[in-house]
């Protein structure tokens, strides 16, 4: 379990939409139980292992989730109404029965309580799943109650016999971003699209109140845009994102993902993305349905 927790830490970091991420740990699983047969001569403890991913964006609010063959999550809205999503069930890992795995995108209100818990929890010796499934919505629907409470709530109802398997809960309840918080702009494909990029990250930093981070984002902002303009054909897309770290995004048309490379001093490109590492915290990119989106994370204070 310990191979495959840092398997999902891995292709996280990738950001992967949850079904994609699912089939590619479902291969590892697989390339893991080999390792151990042949290793071994005993069948491997991880196949069959069951899994639920899920994304959440606050600034739409959708909740992107996929499994394999775990129980589905329960979803409390602020009124306390309970739902468990009609999530297609997925084979657990390693099986190899070669079915894709699919995801489904949610849109969850301000406040929603999301709960992700183990087989343990609900299953009993003498009751159906599905009584154990109630019991929990039960004793989540409680609006207003910390997490704290509502964990003990929940773990305490389950009967007091010896548990079929390890109980695990995990509670999550969901914020959004206020549209204050975030501005986008849809630029041309063109060089006018760096300057205008540079001129809206500007004067959106000074309504923010984030002066100080003024020439480090416009060039973060000047190198994404041209990379887009460079290698993509349709609109570019510019978000600016102020949470707990200032985020730019650059959407493009283009499927490849960029890399970071050294440039040589006689090189005329390839330094974009290294000056970008080196202004911001971190940065990534991930994929999205046609095209690509490149991040940049600034943090809020003037000090790095």
């Amino acid at each position: 379990m310990g191979r495959l927790r840092t398997a999902v830490h891995t292709l996280a970091d990738m950001e992967l939409p949850p079904d994609e991420l699912l089939e590619r740990l479902d291969d590892t699983v697989q390339r893991l139980a080999e390792t151990d047969i042949d290793a071994t001569d005993q069948p491997s403890p991880v196949v069959g292992t069951t899994c639920l991913y899920a994304v959440y964006e606050p600034v739409s609010r959708t909740c992107s989730m996929a499994r394999a063959g775990h129980p589905p999550p329960a979803i409390i809205d602020p009124q306390g109404r309970v739902t468990f999503p009609d999530l297609p069930s997925g084979a657990p890992l390693g099986i190899g029965l070669g079915v894709p795995f699919e995801a489904v995108e949610l849109e969850l209100p301000e406040g929603s309580l999301l709960a992700l818990y183990t087989d343990g929890l609900i299953e009993t010796g003498d009751h159906d799943i599905d009584v154990g499934m109630h019991r929990l919505g039960n004793a989540l629907a409680q609006p207003g109650r910390t997490l704290e409470d509502l964990c003990t709530d929940a773990t305490e109802a389950v009967p007091r016999q010896a548990p079929s398997d390890d109980v695990t809960l995990l509670l999550v309840r969901t914020h959004s971003l206020s549209s204050a918080q975030v501005a986008s702009w849809t630029l041309p494909n063109d060089q006018s699209a760096v300057r205008r990029a540079r001129s809206e990250a500007t004067r959106q930093l000074t309504e923010w109140g984030l002066e100080a981070l003024g020439d480090s984002t416009e060039l973060i902002v000047s190198e994404l845009v041209t990379n887009a303009v460079r290698h993509s054909t349709g609109p570019i897309e510019l978000r600016l994102i102020q949470h707990q770290v200032l985020t730019c995004e650059v959407s493009d048309t283009d499927l490849s993902s960029p890399r970071l490379r050294r440039a040589s001093t006689t090189d005329e490109n390839g330094r974009g993305l290294f000056l970008v590492a080196q202004l911001s915290r971190r940065w990534g990119s991930r994929s999205v349905p046609g095209g690509k989106v490149v991040w940049a994370e600034e943090a809020l204070a003037t000090g790095r």
